[in-house]
């Protein structure tokens, strides 16, 4: 695994997904590796109550009735349509699911302007067509049409990007469970259709802020259960998904550095104050671009923890995090510079007057790296 810029959650977990599935003796559906209630423990972690002999890492931070649906759907005979804004967590609650559910999550489509049927079907070896036509060997399957044959979870990420004729294509998928390939010949049997086993499904994900982009249909809204999956607002939840996340990123990158708990309260206070900010604004221009997302968030802690490892003096300064919050949610100049500085002006200079901490470095951090980019 070390070799791996990113391993997948079943390479990453590989070891704790052997030991669930050698304990798991509750009934499992289809095909699945582990039982709903095992899967359900591996995503959110384990708990005093379970009477485990190992603790179970939490990986998901949310509500567990969104991940308990989740798991219900993908029982089911329907597709599985995880919805919310950027930075939500949809496509690592997806990854994680399809872990545990077949132990491969990477049977992935990604939906863009330029997704075609054959991203979501099949496509042909053209060298091999040419010397040998065209049949079941020269044919290159999808990852939907190999999560089909395996009785696997295939995955969509980004389901409104794409236009409404891959759309459509999804639609039977999900209604009839196969894929007709009218280039073979029949031959009186069913080489020319590939059913999809039990265990087969479909987890897609879409952004909330696309909604105008390729809009679903109704027929392929009935083909899903949809699971919103809200912006984290809860303090102690947010809190929890950083300090994960961070101490994640220390491991993969070997950084031995200081990351002081008061400067993630600095991080938690000033996206808070950001999205209050968003939220009472009178219209767009006085929005900041930025979803100000919790993943956005820990991009900003990334940006400044690598910072401070590699040019810095090996510890997290109020300077370098204002710094980087600066640099990484500025993406429309003047506007975006103009909010952050009324920001800084308005609600940061106050606070570091009253409260002192770090507050007045983080002050002082902000306002230079404005004057940097302005």
């Amino acid at each position: 695994m070390s070799d791996l810029l990113r391993a997948p959650a079943e390479i990453k977990y590989a070891e704790e997904l052997d030991w669930l599935e050698s304990i798991d003796d509750g009934p499992k559906p289809f095909s699945w590796r582990l039982s709903p209630k095992m899967v359900r423990l591996f995503v959110l972690g384990s708990e005093r109550s379970d009477g485990l002999d190992r603790e179970v890492s939490q990986k998901w931070f949310g509500d567990r009735s969104f991940v308990e649906r989740s798991i219900v759907t993908l029982a089911s005979d329907r597709g599985l349509l995880l919805i919310g804004d950027p930075g939500t967590g949809k496509s690592w609650l997806a990854e994680l699911l399809s872990a545990a559910i077949s132990r491969n999550s990477t049977l992935v489509v990604q939906g863009t302007a330029g997704t075609t049927e054959d991203h979501i079907k099949y496509s042909w070896n053209v060298s091999m067509v040419i010397a040998k036509g065209q049949s079941r060997e020269s044919m290159i399957p999808s990852p939907i049409m190999t999560a089909m044959e395996a009785g696997s979870i295939g995955r969509f990420e980004e389901l409104t990007r794409s236009t409404s004729d891959v759309q459509d294509a999804l639609i039977s998928i999900l209604s009839e469970k196969y894929i007709s390939v009218p280039e073979l010949e029949s031959g009186g049997g069913d080489d020319n259709i590939v059913f999809a086993k039990p265990g087969f499904s479909i987890i897609a994900t879409a952004n909330s802020r696309d909604r105008g982009v390729n809009d679903l249909s109704s027929a392929l809204k009935r083909r899903f259960n949809f699971v919103r999956i809200p912006v984290v607002t809860n303090k102690k939840s947010e809190t929890e998904i950083v300090r994960f996340r961070t101490e994640e990123l220390l491991r993969r990158h070997s950084i031995d550095l200081d990351v002081p708990p008061t400067l993630l309260d600095v991080l938690l206070q000033s996206f808070a104050d950001l999205r209050a900010s968003a939220a009472a604004a009178g219209s767009d221009d006085e929005k900041l671009e930025s979803a100000l997302s919790t993943a956005e968030q820990i991009g900003v802690l990334e940006d400044a923890v690598l910072h401070s490892n590699f040019f810095g003096e090996r510890a997290l300064t109020a300077r370098t995090l204002a710094s980087s919050l600066v640099g990484s949610l500025t993406r429309r100049e003047p506007e975006d510079l103009a909010i952050l500085n009324k920001y800084l002006h308005g609600v940061v200079e106050p606070r570091s007057k009253e409260e002192g901490g770090s507050w007045p470095e983080f002050l002082e951090g902000g306002r230079d790296a404005i004057a940097t980019l302005s």
